[in-house]
């Protein structure tokens, strides 16, 4: 009794949870505030006899957890003055500040990449496709302007907040002094250097370095070094990141692109099912008439072998009659035996001929393989590749997935997905360092694996981290009561999230090898 009131107790909760976070779920993933979480401000100190006798700031982003990438001037001050000069980085989310340290920098692009000692940054991802003029863009940083009217004192620098966005279109590209640059409307001001310029997804399209003076009245222009250069100083600094050439599509982009793909793949699966039917009803009816061209063959095959042996049966007891009335008792009772046992076996083989209704239904399947039964389409194991006509990609790499998938919703042996109305299985994971909550799916029907990411901020990943501890079904199970109750602990997680992801991931799957 009180194990099931515990558990009548915890499922109170869990619907109390499920309700409190749908009425405060957030309305729609913002890919730029995404991307914000993984702008720092960079802070150089200089020490002179243990007394700080100056300060400075710009703006960077995280290439890995770990790493920053920002203007070299902003921290040429520690470069020349390395034992006087302390790098320092500010997260935009947390409590804390951490020390750096210098990797790599090249003054002529005017960027340096920066390694905090301890901690770690959500990563920015870099945009390496087409970008043409136009097209609207988000400068992402610290301005020193709002520092001025906002900090109250030095402890403001190093204090995590919030980065400042300001929006504008991109101009045009120029080669600055050898350099390839980006011209841009954004506002921008002294403290956003080394900053992101991003575009609608989030994805980094350039860095932030200078703008032109407004004299008379001239309306200013920012300038931002281009990807072409940033990737070849990453290049050649021997640092790894992510890099995304699929172009910005809004989430109803995405879904209307994948509607329309799974509608005409569902218009050429139902053809290619009739088409099988058609073809299994067709081998069908022609078994069918060879089954009774067999059955009657059978019958009269059989009728005919049972008049022959009556005849013969007969001749045999006409002849035990005649050597009966010759005195030839011996010989009488051979023939008359002999006789006996052809009427007997004439009279079996006529009783079991075969009758009209004794016609074996042939079991042909769609397939034409013989087999009268089917199962899931897509089971076993999977190579699932990306579809990116009906995917939306902001940050993640899209390589190869592959999966093991088995009729009880058990994926690559250990992880147990929870079956939805929609007929797919799926799997909710909260990760503890990552600030992603992604929804697993995978449908065995038209062999569509998905991948929806929701980037969220710190407060949202602790509330979801907290409800994924209700959830007990860790590893796989045969239990449908546990699969059951997986699904109904995954809706308070999904019940938090914003309506749509900032991406979503859709994987075509076929048969591994």
């Amino acid at each position: 009794m009180t194990s099931l009131a515990h558990r009548f107790a915890r499922f109170c909760a869990l619907i109390a949870a499920l309700v409190a976070l749908a009425i405060a779920a957030p309305t729609q993933a913002d890919d730029v505030a995404a991307a914000g979480r993984g702008v720092v401000r960079v802070v150089t100190v200089a020490i002179v006899n243990g007394e700080v006798v100056g300060f400075g700031h710009g703006s960077g982003f995280a290439i890995s957890p770990t790493r920053i990438v920002t203007n070299a001037h902003v921290v040429e001050s520690a470069v020349k003055y390395p034992q006087n000069v302390a790098l320092g980085v500010v997260p935009s989310e947390g409590k804390k500040s951490y020390e750096a340290r210098l990797v790599a920098i090249d003054t002529k692009r005017d960027l340096a990449l920066i390694e905090m000692v301890e901690g770690h940054i959500p990563v920015t991802a870099i945009y390496t496709g087409p970008f043409e003029p136009g097209e609207e863009v988000t400068a992402l940083g610290y301005p020193g302007n709002v520092d001025a009217a906002a900090a109250v004192d030095a402890a403001d620098y190093i204090t995590p907040r919030t980065p400042v966005r300001s929006n504008g279109n991109l101009s045009n590209q120029q080669v600055i002094n050898g350099i390839a640059a980006m011209v841009h409307t954004a506002s921008i001001a002294r403290g956003n250097s080394g900053g992101p310029l991003v575009d609608e997804c989030g994805r980094v399209v350039g860095v932030n370095t200078f703008i032109t003076r407004a004299d008379d009245g001239d309306s200013p222009f920012a300038f931002a070094i281009s990807n072409r250069e940033l990737t070849r100083f990453l290049g050649e600094s021997n640092q790894k990141y992510t890099a995304i050439s699929s172009a910005c599509l809004t989430m109803a982009e995405a879904s209307s692109r994948d509607s329309a793909r799974m509608t005409t793949e569902q218009r050429i699966a139902a053809a290619a099912r009739d088409k099988r039917d058609a073809d299994a009803a067709a081998k069908r009816s022609a078994a069918l008439e060879q089954a009774h061209a067999a059955n009657e063959t059978s019958r009269e095959n059989r009728m005919a072998l049972a008049l022959a042996l009556f005849v013969f049966g007969a001749l045999a007891l006409g002849a035990a009659g005649l050597f009966t009335t010759k005195s030839r008792e011996r010989d009488a009772k051979i023939a008359g035996g002999v006789g006996g046992v052809l009427m007997l076996a004439a009279l079996i083989v006529f009783l079991t001929r075969p009758s009209p209704s004794d016609i074996a239904v042939p079991d042909i399947a769609r397939d034409g393989s013989g087999s009268g039964t089917t199962s899931l389409a897509a089971t076993g194991k999977q190579l699932c590749t990306i579809a990116p006509e009906r995917s939306r990609i902001t940050v993640s790499p899209t390589d190869d997935v592959a999966l093991e998938f088995d009729d009880a919703g058990c994926v690559n042996g250990r992880t147990q997905y929870a079956l939805g109305s929609d007929g797919r299985w799926s799997r909710v994971l909260v990760p503890n360092e990552e600030a992603t909550v992604s929804v697993l799916s995978f449908d065995p029907v038209d062999a569509t694996y998905r991948n929806q990411r929701y980037l969220l901020d710190a407060e949202t990943m602790a509330r979801a981290r907290e409800l994924r501890a209700n959830v007990s079904t860790k590893q796989c199970t045969a239990d449908p009561a546990a699969v059951q109750a997986l699904g109904v602990q995954q809706d308070a997680i999904l019940a938090m999230l914003p309506a749509d992801p900032n991406e979503r991931l859709v994987y075509d799957c076929r048969k591994a090898r």
